[in-house]
């Protein structure tokens, strides 16, 4: 088909990735190239199993050149120092080249991870639609005037941290990415981007884009590799000034630690969750409430941070509110990434498809309810199906601990102390869910749920104005809204003594 035209079918779609060309090349200092190493590693399909590029494996040294490429830049001026109103206009010139190539872009999402290209195509209009959001922002946002007397002025001024190295999970490729480096960018910052090693092909084909759009050399860069090379190299550099993370809460403690071992830069973090969605007996339309319940958990493959892994339903209508979570799960079963009709699609790699197969083994092992699912699929792929355990308890594995698949423990409760006691009882706080049409019981629920976010009578609500991140041990950091501009800039003081007839 055309590259001008709209893929539909899945035919469209397969026919545009055999025409696709992928670039694996590290960005580094406005060029693309080789790792200094000369190392690379595997992307591979994991709906098909295919190799789809060998990619650059960055380590120390590139860490290095691409740190003292951003640095130079940044004390050079172009971008840091150019007025708010010009970094806008190059950066909607982004997000109208990323809207161009939203089907490209959403593709390699797809073929790199396994998600459905119907959900690529929605991560590409979150990430398009936050661009430019942050590039509308960055030239409303005022300094401060402190009150004084007559013999002071006293300016607060917001100023661009420096370098921002930003290192992206693999679940929402170029959405997370979007995320980190829009309001970095916008706030006039040197930005170092550390892809996932399970999805890198995306990251870099912005880079493309971003040249084309004119963002001058040195000011955005991509290194693919390994967190534990080039990831780790940049957390501990002294040159970077500014660390942004999504990922797993240990690996976030570690990036906290090589920042203390480093320099003091800051470190903004986004890490796991076990969110709790709490369905009261007073919720109208169970089947709706249902059908919204399994997507919570069965949307992404459940590889998503904010998934409603537990479920937590009122006794009185528990086992009712299952049989009709059951019937909506039997209607999001895998398929085909390529279909636009599948609702789900393939695992990222062997290694978390495995990883999710022990979880499922131990939930049997430890006397829970197996419901549907909990079979691997016969096929070349990796493709898990809508799994279901009822029966949980809060000490058993998978009522615990953080899957990442579509894996979701029910729990029942008698009263409202009960369910926040037990909604509450995590080290995460990233997201909760209530179901109610009692409104004081949602404003007193609202209010004592431990989560940086609460999705009342829906899940995964809210656009580009509200900011995204959680608290305990779910992270520090905000994305989305102008809140993440703030993080991504410094404050200075400036006290004038003014003189007096």
């Amino acid at each position: 088909m055309s590259r001008s035209q709209s893929p539909r079918t899945r035919a469209d779609w397969q026919a545009l990735a055999a025409g696709l060309a992928v670039e694996s090349r590290a960005y580094i200092d406005d060029a693309f190239v080789a790792a200094a190493s000369g190392d690379t590693f595997e992307s591979r399909n994991p709906a098909t199993n295919e190799i789809l590029a060998q990619v650059a494996s960055c380590d120390a040294a590139d860490a290095e050149l691409a740190v003292t490429a951003a640095r130079a830049a940044f004390a050079g001026g172009e971008w840091s120092r150019l007025a708010p109103a010009r970094r806008k206009k190059v950066l909607l010139r982004l997000a109208d080249l990323m809207e161009a190539n939203k089907h490209e872009l959403a593709l390699l999402d797809t073929l790199d991870m396994g998600k459905p290209v119907s959900s690529s195509l929605g991560d590409m209009n979150g990430a398009i639609a936050c661009l430019r959001y942050q590039a509308e922002c960055i030239d409303k946002l005022y300094g401060e005037v402190a009150p004084t007397g007559e013999d002071a002025l006293a300016l607060v001024l917001r100023e661009p941290i420096g370098v921002v190295a930003a290192i992206v999970p693999w679940n929402f490729p170029l959405m997370m990415t979007a995320w980190k480096i829009a309001p970095a960018l916008a706030a006039g910052n040197s930005v170092i981007l550390k892809p996932s090693e399970k999805s890198p092909l995306s990251a870099l084909r912005l880079a493309q884009l971003a040249k084309e759009a004119g963002i001058p050399r040195g000011v955005f860069q991509v290194l693919p590799g390994f967190g534990h090379t080039v990831g780790k190299a940049l957390a501990l550099s002294m040159e970077v000034d500014c660390l942004a993370f999504t990922g797993s809460t240990a690996v976030g403690k570690q990036l906290m630690q090589y920042a203390g071992q480093s320099n003091l830069k800051r470190v903004y973090l986004e890490c796991g969750g076990k969110s709790p969605n709490l369905v009261f007996a007073d919720c109208k339309e169970l089947d709706k409430v249902a059908s919204h319940t399994a997507a919570a958990i069965f949307h992404n493959q459940g590889e998503v941070c904010i998934a409603g892994s537990r479920l937590l339903v009122d006794n009185s209508i528990r086992e009712a509110f299952i049989e009709k979570v059951l019937t909506a799960a039997e209607s999001m079963q895998p398929g085909d990434p390529l279909d636009p009709e599948s609702f789900m699609g393939a695992i990222v790699d062997e290694t978390q498809y495995r990883r999710i197969l022990d979880y499922i083994r131990q939930g049997v092992e430890e006397g829970a309810r197996l419901r549907t699912g909990g079979q691997a699929i016969d096929g070349p792929g990796y493709f898990i199906p809508p799994t279901v355990f009822d029966g949980v308890t809060p000490q058993m594995t998978i009522g615990r601990e953080e899957i990442f698949g579509p894996v979701l423990a029910v729990f029942g409760f008698d009263t409202e102390e009960e369910a926040v006691a037990m909604a509450n009882d995590t080290p995460y706080g990233l997201a909760a869910g209530l179901w109610s049409q009692d409104i004081d019981r949602i404003m007193r629920v609202t209010r004592r749920l431990q989560s940086g976010q609460v999705f009342v009578n829906n899940w995964a609500g809210g656009d580009q104005t509200m900011p995204f991140g959680g608290v305990k041990q779910s992270g520090n950091g905000r994305d989305k809204s102008h809140h993440s501009l703030e993080e991504y800039s410094s404050l200075k003081s400036v006290w004038m003594a003014l003189q007096r007839d």
